[in-house]
């Protein structure tokens, strides 16, 4: 293992942007459909592997949607969230926020109750067994309707001490956050914080309506604000979270080579840039391959490395007294590797 690689394995992480439905690896998912007693589309773990070359977003979210059909009792999804945090475990990731996906399983009639539950359960269990941190994100799904994201809403409210903020995912392409800003609305007036996916491959203008209109409190991807030299003085200004996931943008061709990635840049221009792993079972990698195929395409610095994870603490929904907590053990270790 080479210096760089060793420095990322130890360094201290936090995850922002990471779809819980998007860490399902091929051999858990073949498991778990055998215990349902359902079949896949595809015969081996391999064949389903390399039905993993996607051209776009949609693409990859036919068969996200695919695979999560196989989720139907709470142990699926207490399944599916610990062999995450076993793996986030491994590579040094101590605090995570968990998007989920109620639509993508109520809309098949697995009930709410079901889906949380074992999620909760599990990054439960991951904090009194593994120290992980969580923090909870009920995401809408922006290709359905917005009368469909006030029925999940509704559903969420008796869980509203497990979930600490709504956010909006899927098809971005024809579906802006215009479309969902009385729900988020009525999401802030419950309570909720709120995040949104925008500026992936939708226009600067769908951050602006995230800013404007939903009032978020991080912008989810954020690659295309740099189109707009306002937009990206703005997000400057307010200290706006972006959480970047690099390998995403890759697989998905947001981006065509990693040494063209616009992180580099938003870093140069002094904005809020995360690093996250986004859809890890699909994209070909966790934490620590994003960082390193980043690191290594960039040129980073370990400095540059180490604000990346201090920022992703700053950005996180973690009380002050814990981010600052967090980011001195990245001081620590930084000055252990100086050393």
């Amino acid at each position: 293992m080479s210096t760089l690689e060793n420095f990322i394995a130890g360094l201290p992480k936090a995850e922002l942007h990471l779809h819980i439905e998007g860490t399902f690896e091929p051999e858990l998912m073949f498991r778990i459909a055998s215990r349902n007693g359902l079949k896949l589309k595809y015969n081996s773990v391999e064949e389903l592997k390399a039905a993993y070359d996607f051209n776009n977003l949609q693409e990859f979210l036919d068969i996200y949607y695919s695979g999560a059909g196989v989720l139907i009792g709470e142990q699926d999804f207490y399944d599916l969230t610990w062999a995450y945090l076993l793996k986030i475990h491994s590579q040094h990731v101590g605090h995570t926020e968990i998007f989920f996906d109620p639509q993508t399983h109520t809309s098949r009639g697995i009930p709410f109750h079901t889906v949380i539950s074992g999620i909760q359960r599990a990054l439960e269990d991951g904090h009194e067994k593994l120290g992980i941190t969580y923090r909870l994100i009920m995401s809408f799904l922006r290709h359905l309707s917005e009368e469909a994201a006030f029925q999940t809403l509704e559903e969420a409210l008796p869980y509203q001490s497990w979930i600490t903020a709504v956010g909006l995912d899927s098809s971005e392409k024809g579906n802006p956050p215009s479309r969902f800003e009385r729900v988020f609305a009525k999401a802030r007036a419950e309570g909720f914080l709120t995040v949104a996916h925008a500026g992936e491959e939708g226009p600067a203008e769908y951050v602006w309506e995230a800013l404007k209109l939903l009032h978020v409190s991080r912008i989810d991807h954020g690659n295309r604000s740099l189109e707009d030299v306002r937009l990206t003085e703005e997000l400057v200004r307010l200290k706006m979270p972006l959480t970047v996931c690099p390998l995403s943008n890759l697989k998905l061709k947001v981006v065509n080579d990693m040494t063209r990635h616009p992180l580099a840049e938003m870093l140069e221009k002094g904005m809020m840039v995360t690093v996250n792993s986004d859809d890890p079972a699909y994209f070909g990698g966790y934490m620590n391959e994003n960082y390193l195929a980043l690191a290594q395409a960039l040129n980073l610095t370990q400095e540059q490395i180490a604000q990346l994870a201090r920022n992703a603490f700053s950005s996180s929904f973690l009380n002050e007294k814990e981010k600052a907590e967090q980011i001195a053990k990245i001081d620590r270790y930084v000055g252990q590797q100086k050393g």
